[in-house]
């Protein structure tokens, strides 16, 4: 199968909300980081030695209560009710859809 070294690639921001949108409920980190590998594997598009650092980065950049957070979208949460470290979409994200660029 031909690859298009050329074509545009999703964000990590991208990657996240792909990973995390068919599990309204949210996800482990665990299991996020195993869903991006999986599909940068499916695209044979590679995986640095930072890619867990960077996603967790990402992830805190747009998730709601987290420090880390400056102003602007909330994209993703931690949900209260769930023991663990869990992420989720955003409710409200969930529901425009819209992604924002990462800076």
């Amino acid at each position: 199968m031909a690859h298009d070294r050329h074509a545009p690639r999703p964000t990590i921001v991208e990657e996240l909300v792909t990973a995390l949108a068919p599990h309204p409920g949210g996800l482990r980190r665990w299991s996020v980081m195993r869903a991006i590998r999986k599909g940068r594997e499916a695209v044979s598009r590679d995986i640095p030695l930072k890619l867990e650092s960077d996603v967790e980065r990402a992830f805190r950049k747009f998730c709601r209560g987290d420090e880390m957070r400056g102003s602007g979208t909330v994209l993703f949460s931690r949900p209260a009710e769930k023991a663990g470290e869990v992420w989720a979409l955003d409710p409200a994200h969930a529901e425009c859809g819209e992604t924002p660029p990462e800076e």
